[in-house]
């Protein structure tokens, strides 16, 4: 079932450094960012996050905590992309530049359906079947993974619109594997089953309108 389509516009970008509203997505300020167990500039570096991707575009970052050090410095907790699924970190708030995201795409594994709901307040936007993950390839799962990239491939058997997410699968349909997408697709036949390597296939409909839906930085649950 698809819903009213409006285009989700993104809230105006805070200051570096400022609070902002949750979950916010952006990008770096910095050429090179260190990621904090806690937030702390003394805290254990979990990892390096910078500004570029080895594809030389923009590495976007998705904060879903906030929380003021001793001297009332704002910090960020990030959901870090790539292996291992679900690993968090701090970063300090003059590091990045966030803005509020409006919606939530959230996945249903076994029910093979997926939704996309307003975070302000869960209003149901859209909703379909989907395929996902086979056996031994089986879609992960997790809370507040993110698109963070998109494109539009040349490959008819991923519709007309890619999102990548931040999550990682044992397999993949990308080439090299590891990256699970959300994609249309040239087999809607198989849609209501399990048998990707753990990308989400739509229907391309449902594809062209995640396209409006699901800017950068969109926050994504893939749930049980």
């Amino acid at each position: 079932m698809l819903a009213a389509l409006a285009v989700a516009t993104t809230a105006a970008h805070a200051a570096p450094g400022a609070h902002v509203r949750l979950p916010a997505a952006g990008e770096l300020l910095v050429a090179r960012a260190a990621i904090r167990a806690t937030p702390s500039a003394h805290a254990r570096v979990v990892r390096v996050l910078r500004q570029f991707r080895p594809d030389s575009q923009f590495q976007v970052v998705l904060a879903i905590r906030a929380r003021r050090d001793a001297h009332r410095n704002w910090w960020y907790e990030l959901s870090l992309p790539a292996r291992p699924n679900g690993q968090r970190g701090w970063v300090r708030g003059d590091m990045v530049d966030l803005h509020g995201m409006r919606n939530r795409i959230v996945v249903h594994v076994r029910a093979r359906t997926i939704e996309v709901r307003r975070a302000a307040d869960g209003k149901l936007l859209l909703r379909s079947v989907v395929a996902v993950g086979k056996p031994g390839a089986e879609t992960p799962l997790g809370r507040n993974f993110y698109v963070q990239g998109r494109f539009t491939p040349k490959d008819p058997f991923f519709g007309p619109f890619v999102l990548e997410t931040s999550a990682y699968s044992k397999l993949s349909d990308w080439p090299g594997g590891g990256l699970a997408g959300i994609h249309g697709t040239n087999r809607p036949d198989l849609l209501g089953r399990a048998v990707s390597h753990g990308c989400v296939r739509v229907p391309n409909a449902v594809d062209r309108a995640l396209e409006q839906l699901a800017p950068l930085g969109t926050p994504i649950d893939l749930l049980p």
